[in-house]
C-alpha cells in the first residue's frame, strides 16, 4: 500500500487480495488486482494526487465486479485497453476496435 493509506484502504486491499487468492489467482496477480482496485477507489474519493480519466469517470470497481460476477467476465473495457495502449505508445490505437486493442496488447 502507498504511504499514507488509511486503515480502511489497507483492510480493503487485504480483503480483495484474499478473495482473489480464494478464486485461485496467483499471489502476484492477487496483489495486482487488489492494488489496482484500491488505487481506483482512492482516486474516485479524492485520496490520491493523480487520477486517470477512467478512474474517475468509469463505473466504480465494486459495481463492475458485481456486474461481471453475474454475467461472466468480458475483460477490460475498451477505454482501459486504450489507456494501456497509450502508455505503451501503440500507434493507430485511436481507430482500433476493442478486439484490435486487445490483440495489439497481447490480451
Amino acid at each position: 500500500m502507498p504511504a499514507g493509506s488509511s486503515k480502511k484502504r489497507e483492510r480493503q486491499y487485504e480483503h480483495i487480495k484474499d478473495s482473489a487468492l480464494d478464486r485461485g489467482e496467483s499471489e502476484k496477480r492477487a496483489e495486482e488486482i487488489a492494488a489496482r482496485t484500491v488505487n481506483k477507489e482512492r482516486a474516485r474519493h479524492g485520496e490520491s494526487r493523480t487520477a486517470s480519466r477512467s478512474s474517475i469517470h468509469d463505473m466504480s470497481s465494486s459495481r463492475r465486479g458485481g456486474l461481471r460476477s453475474h454475467s461472466g467476465s468480458q475483460g477490460p473495457t475498451k477505454e482501459q485497453l486504450y489507456n494501456e495502449a497509450k502508455q505503451r505508445n501503440i500507434h493507430g490505437r485511436s481507430t482500433m476496435t476493442k478486439k484490435q486493442l486487445a490483440d495489439a496488447l497481447g490480451h
